[in-house]
């Protein structure tokens, strides 16, 4: 036996070689004594490695999966496929566009207000825009349909200006003349 060399039995050395040999004979020959057995102890609390791995059984790799953190955008996509989404988003990002898809002046005089089965209703600021979006109904619905997809909108319903009311009270007649000047 040489002077490197030296059996298990031997008094526990300060420099650490006897700990990097013991390492190197476990790792060569697992069986010899002073040699790791390769099993470790689980520290309380810690998952075991079945608790770690994902639902199909297999260990983490190299490139990423489901357990590890996505990006927010994603995400967001994967959720808004999921649910449906898409068509209510598009729709609601040319409202919120409006302007844009249809011209500073039309937009300026009028507002979507919904869109539901092919027929969007829009309401303007005066009766004289209201006819004129009638009559640029069917050019509204290309450019919407260009935006949201082919067939999406079908009708242009276009709704003039909220008139006011003059009830005033709980009770009121019902074929009354309404304000009229009574004092003349």
């Amino acid at each position: 036996m040489s002077k490197d060399e030296e059996t298990p039995d031997e008094a526990h050395r300060a420099d650490g070689l006897d700990l990097a040999r013991a390492m190197m004979r476990g790792a060569v020959a697992p069986g010899l004594p002073g040699a790791p057995s390769g099993r470790r102890k689980r520290k309380p609390g810690s998952p075991t490695r079945r608790a770690r791995r994902g639902s199909e059984g297999g260990m983490s790799g190299a490139y990423p999966d489901d357990r590890d953190p996505q990006l927010l955008g994603g995400e967001v996509g994967r959720l808004v496929d999921q649910r449906g989404w898409g068509l209510d988003l598009q729709v609601r990002g040319v409202f919120a566009r409006w302007t844009e898809v249809v011209g500073e002046e039309i937009g300026a005089h009028s507002t979507p207000e919904t869109l539901a089965d092919g027929t969007l209703v829009v309401r303007t600021d005066s009766t004289a825009w209201a006819t004129q979006l009638k009559l640029l109904a069917p050019t509204l619905v290309k450019r919407l349909n260009t935006e949201l997809g082919h067939g999406t909108v079908t009708v242009v319903e276009v709704l003039g200006p909220l008139a006011p009311t003059w009830k005033h009270g709980g009770r009121g007649l019902r074929d009354g003349r309404g304000p009229r000047d009574t004092y003349g």
